[in-house]
């Protein structure tokens, strides 16, 4: 394996990583957790459409929601594809499952991630897209 592709296999796994981290984040309901995973300039739309511009709005938002939620912490996210746009950003595809006893709903967020100096990646661009039944 080439240095390159040790490097892009790290990247890989650490962004996999930062999924995991949101997953960790929602099933305990832990808005510090997941919010510690934010550029503070990143930009993410819900799945119901509401956009939240930087970390502050998207804190004020998560702190509010997601200590509220009323799904039983049973949530999956999985790393379904990887692109680098650049070795430094990433556009990451993920399904995201909500289960509970005879429901279950999906989502298919797009998180852009990016690279930070001290080798972090870090949700930057996000949207959460609800999956509707056909």
């Amino acid at each position: 394996m080439t240095t390159e592709s040790t490097a892009h296999a790290a990247d890989i796994e650490a962004v996999k990583q930062v999924v995991a981290i949101v997953e960790h984040s929602q099933q305990h309901k832990d808005p510090d957790e997941f919010l510690a995973l934010f550029h503070p300039d990143a930009v993410w739309t819900t799945a119901h459409g509401k956009v939240l511009i930087g970390l502050d709005a998207i804190s004020e938002f998560t702190r509010k929601v997601l200590p509220a939620a009323d799904w039983d912490g049973k949530v999956s996210y999985e790393v379904v594809h990887v692109l680098f746009i650049r070795p430094d950003v990433a556009a990451v595809k993920v399904r995201q499952r909500y289960l509970s006893p005879g429901d279950e709903s999906e989502g298919a967020p797009l998180y852009v991630m990016t690279k930070q100096d001290d080798g972090r990646w870090l949700l930057t661009a996000c949207q959460n897209t609800s999956v509707v039944a056909d």
